[in-house]
């Protein structure tokens, strides 16, 4: 089994114990700038001998639509449902795209699948050119990933030195090379249409659909795309057989899935686990909990336009439906953990901000709407709140939900909808008692000096409001009429010895 390496590995390691890794399998097993090793270590381009040797391209597309692999970029659209759908194209010119332009913050799980596997993407890659009939492949991944794309060159250099990449590929009358196109960081161009764009040289925009890719995609041509952690799986399908993949994970949700475990937990980093693991396994078994004895507030999946669900939700399973059904997403692969000492609302301004930032500006409800949420939001978190505007925020974000042009857009209001249907308290006491409980939206903190103080000064000098009063070794004080709330006193002092708080807690009780 071409998992068993890795769980021999590192299978008695906590972390790892709960982990099934397919696609990430080879990551820290082989030399990923060594193409023997994987060959000889972790069974290279069998599969693509095996489509080659003895599959026809329609045979390559069944396996695939009959593992159930679902596209693992955000949508969860059926793979071999795809493939089928470009292969049906009579057009002879067609392309395969690798998406890998990763933009999500605190995601990291393709750009480690490349620097740690390349050769996995690239096979994967072959395979569905050879079913679908394609000659031409591209890889657009961000300039900002240059370790992943120097190791992507080497990659097809030592494929093409063997004879799996160009014409003729294993002695088949099948012809196949790939190519890079770095991207310049717009998380609009992760949406497939506007990625397309940009590989034609026009700005990362979306395109209206349809036509999809897999009739009008790249310069016009019928187009296969797919994310990395998809194109890793393929080889996987096709060496164990699609019966051995769909065993795995849920009814309507196989395989597993890749996620970027962040935020306040023990454990961070990547996480691969079979599609119906619980969040909570995540969160505690391997996350290993929250830090510092810390309560769990809420956990994020899906990236900036994913949902934050409550403690409530922590044994749902993590597939495609029963997350949609808690009112998040799976999305690519974003995990953030979030404890008591985080604000809601200003966590919704973050990703609100995020998303407004780097929307292409194509659609009105994405470009105005997300504008004026985050306005909302802002007003909000400076205490300057006004009733009302929760119910402005809904009505908005489900306009721009219904309307705006592609994923991003629609979306974008996700975490905002998904706060204020779980964490409705705290935008009422934002807006009603202009309090925040975690004490995170300085606006609506008041800094206090307490007994530890030394009379250092080091306060006094920072403060560029003039608002600290006191003698040098004697206790100081905070005019709070003149304090302007910027926090410097706070972060200056080395004795702990001023505090923030904005009295929610003692309203609370």
């Amino acid at each position: 089994m071409i998992t068993d390496k890795f769980k021999k590995n590192f299978g008695d390691i906590n972390f790892f114990g709960k982990q099934l890794r397919i696609a990430l399998r080879n990551c820290g097993m082989i030399d990923p700038e060594n193409i023997y090793d994987y060959i000889y270590n972790a069974r290279g381009y069998e599969a693509l001998s095996k489509v080659l040797t003895d599959m026809k391209p329609a045979e390559v597309v069944e396996e695939i639509k009959k593992s159930g692999l679902r596209g693992r970029g955000g949508a969860g659209f059926p793979t071999g449902l795809k493939w089928e759908f470009t292969a049906k194209e009579t057009n002879p010119e067609k392309y395969v795209v690798c998406n890998a332009d990763e933009g999500d913050p605190g995601a990291f799980m393709d750009r480690s699948a490349i620097e740690g596997d390349p050769h996995s993407v690239i096979e994967g890659m072959l395979i569905g050119g050879y079913a679908v009939g394609a000659s031409k492949g591209i890889i657009y991944i961000r300039a900002e990933y240059p370790l992943a794309v120097e190791r992507l060159y080497k990659a097809f250099d030592a494929a093409r030195n063997e004879g799996f990449l160009g014409k003729n590929i294993l002695g088949s009358d099948f012809n196949f090379d790939i190519e890079i196109r770095l991207g310049a960081g717009a998380f609009v161009c992760g949406e497939e249409t506007a990625l397309i764009n940009s590989i034609e040289g026009k700005r990362g925009m979306p395109r209206p659909r349809p036509p999809f890719p897999a009739v009008n995609g790249v310069f016009g041509k019928p187009t296969l795309v797919n994310n990395v952690e998809t194109w890793a799986n393929i080889t996987a399908v096709i060496i164990e057989g699609a019966d051995w993949f769909s065993s795995i994970g849920t009814e309507k949700s196989k395989g597993t899935k890749v996620f970027a475990l962040a935020g306040k937990i023990k454990n961070t980093g990547l996480v691969e686990v079979p599609m119906g693991t619980t969040l909570r396994e995540i969160v505690y078994d391997i996350g290993g909990g929250i830090p510092n004895g810390k309560r769990f507030k809420s956990v994020q999946t899906g990236g900036p336009s994913g949902g934050c669900l409550t403690e409530k939700f922590l044994d749902t399973k993590i597939d495609y439906e029963s997350l949609a059904a808690a009112g998040s997403i799976m999305g690519s692969g974003g995990m953030i953990i979030i404890d008591e000492d985080s604000c809601m609302v200003n966590l919704a301004k973050y990703f609100i901000e995020f998303t407004q930032s780097e929307s292409c500006g194509k659609c009105v409800p994405c470009r105005e709407g997300t504008k004026r949420m985050l306005e909302i939001l802002e007003r909000i978190t400076n205490g300057e709140g006004k009733e009302g505007d929760i119910e402005k925020l809904e009505r908005l974000g489900n306009v721009i939900k219904q309307a705006s042009l592609c994923g991003l857009g629609q979306s974008a209001p996700n975490p905002v909808l998904s706060t204020i249907k779980n964490f409705r308290t705290e935008y009422e006491e934002h807006i009603k008692l202009k309090k925040c409980r975690a004490n995170a939206c300085e606006k609506l903190v008041n800094y206090y000096v307490t007994d530890k103080c030394v009379g250092c000064g080091a306060c006094k000098r920072a403060c560029p409001a003039g608002a600290i009063e006191g003698s040098l070794k004697a206790a100081h004080k905070i005019d709070l009429a003149k304090c302007i709330k910027c926090g410097r006193c706070y972060k200056t002092c080395k004795f702990g010895a001023i505090k923030k708080d904005s009295g929610i807690r003692e309203i609370m009780q």
